[in-house]
């Protein structure tokens, strides 16, 4: 003999034939308690595997990532919702507004005390003075803060428009702008809200209910002729 054959390798096992050597022989797993133990089983009443700690282990994970899911999903619902009621409020108050200069300073203040932003302004593309408190832009400057003729809103930071805020500027960390246009021939314009958090208004939010306000500042803006 020359004592080959302790050197002969032994090929791996495949899982499918583990698979198949516990369906033809149960008793080899079943009847070793050790190993049982190792893999966190055991054999329940009629000769069955009970799963025990893993299986519950995994059940109450599962539980968990459900109500985690699930929790996000309300608090969502509830954001959105708390959104909506007070931008419906915001619209009765812009309504209420007399003129132009009345319309600048609700938009104001339904940013800071229903919005808890730090400033909401109108902004207009004219060669004389705007009404009085709005701010006043050179024409294709809301082409430039909103970046292309193309785009209606703008969300997150963009250092073009801090001049838009004028001396709370400094305390902008993130915007939501939206495109106006005003009278016939239109003007364009911008309605524009400052946030001090940088998550405050971010990229990949969505614009629908900015603009909204927005449509809703325009319509009421026409109540008035510019002068």
């Amino acid at each position: 003999m020359d004592g080959s054959q302790g050197g002969i390798d032994e090929a791996p096992l495949e899982p499918a034939a583990v698979r198949r050597f516990l369906s033809d022989n149960p008793q080899f797993l079943t009847g070793d308690d050790g190993l049982l133990g190792e893999l966190g089983l055991k054999v329940a009443q009629g000769n069955v595997v009970d799963f025990g700690p893993a299986a519950l282990a995994r059940v109450h994970a599962a539980h968990q990532r459900e109500a985690s899911q699930r929790q996000q999903i309300e608090e969502t619902a509830r954001a959105n919702f708390s959104a909506q009621a007070q931008t419906h409020g915001a619209v009765v108050d812009l309504l209420d507004a007399r003129n132009h200069t009345d319309l600048a300073r609700r938009v104001d203040e339904l940013a800071q005390q229903r919005f808890g932003l730090a400033a909401g302004v109108i902004a207009l593309e004219t060669e004389a003075h705007p009404p009085a408190g709005w701010r006043m832009l050179v024409e294709g400057q809301v082409d430039m803060i909103l970046g292309g003729p193309q785009r209606l809103a703008r969300m997150g930071f963009s250092p073009t428009a801090l001049g838009l805020f004028g001396d709370q500027g400094e305390a902008i960390k993130s915007m939501a702008m939206v495109r106006m246009a005003i009278w016939e021939p239109s003007r364009q314009g911008l309605l524009a809200f400052g946030s001090p958090d940088p998550e405050g208004f971010t990229e990949d939010m969505g614009t629908e209910l900015v603009a909204f306000l927005a449509r809703v500042v325009e319509r009421t803006a026409e109540r008035w002729p510019v002068l």
